[in-house]
């Protein structure tokens, strides 16, 4: 067979647009694809919902890949394992309550199973801020990540959505915008961003849980992103709180 440049070039500018342009208009939108927004994604998809996933880097998978510090193995509690055993994803018992995973199988696993499920994901794009209207996070407004990096002044466009959540990780980005250019109160125990703390894996786990929730109207926060918003100890690399906050999020919008 003749392969032509133009038809392959043409093929993937293409399909690339039609996606774009299908997903203007979602059911739910998530910021960052670490693994509280893919089991997030996953979920919501097999409810039927339209989601999209917008990742800042080129890689998915947030944290998981380098396990803890690049030794690529992570861990998970006994509630968190039936996650990974839904999904296909290999595990196995260390001591009694504790799972090791493999960091590389747990990323690739979340990212095929979320975008079987019908999740789109968007890698290489920023969410640099928050379409709000009418005292309600309704979107988001996106560019590509190059555009950010270089600190070029490049028009975004804007994602709409019935429902956001940032899932962000420690930098809470969404979170952050809305508070920084909006002045807005946030349904903390201060009306503001809160803070997140430092390691304690076992209150980390049970607070990024816990604080998984409509952070203000028509944003929720899932992840490290919870803790970072609420307050509440980081927990390092046991992944659990936050594939359980996935699906928390996911089964608490309707």
């Amino acid at each position: 067979m003749k392969l032509d440049d133009i038809i392959i070039s043409e093929a993937i500018i293409s399909t690339y647009t039609k996606d774009l342009l299908n997903f203007l208009d979602i059911d739910v939108a998530i910021a960052g694809a670490g693994p509280a927004g893919l089991v997030a994604a996953y979920y919501l998809a097999k409810k039927g919902k339209k989601v999209a996933i917008f990742e800042k880097k080129l890689s998915i998978g947030g944290g998981i890949w380098g396990g803890g510090i690049m030794m690529n193995y992570i861990v998970v509690q006994d509630d968190a394992k039936m996650i990974l055993d839904e999904i296909g994803i290999k595990t196995k018992i260390y001591k009694s309550g504790y799972f090791i995973a493999d960091s590389v199988e747990t990323a690739a696993g979340l990212t095929f199973k979320a975008r079987q499920a019908g999740a789109k994901i968007f890698n290489l794009i920023s969410v640099e801020d928050v379409y709000l209207k009418e005292n309600r996070v309704s979107g988001f407004v996106i560019n590509w990540t190059a555009v950010e990096m270089s600190n070029l002044h490049v028009d975004p466009i804007t994602i709409k959505a019935k429902t956001c959540i940032d899932a962000t990780g420690h930098d809470a980005s969404v979170v952050n915008v809305l508070v920084r250019k909006n002045k807005v109160k946030l349904n903390t125990e201060n009306n503001q961003l809160v803070g997140e703390g430092g390691m304690w894996a076992e209150v980390g786990e049970a607070k990024i849980i816990e604080n998984t929730r409509e952070v203000f109207p028509g944003l929720w926060v899932a992840g490290m992103a919870c803790n970072a918003v609420f307050g509440g100890p980081r927990m390092g690399p046991i992944f659990g709180g936050m594939l359980l906050s996935g699906k928390k999020v996911a089964d608490s919008i309707k």
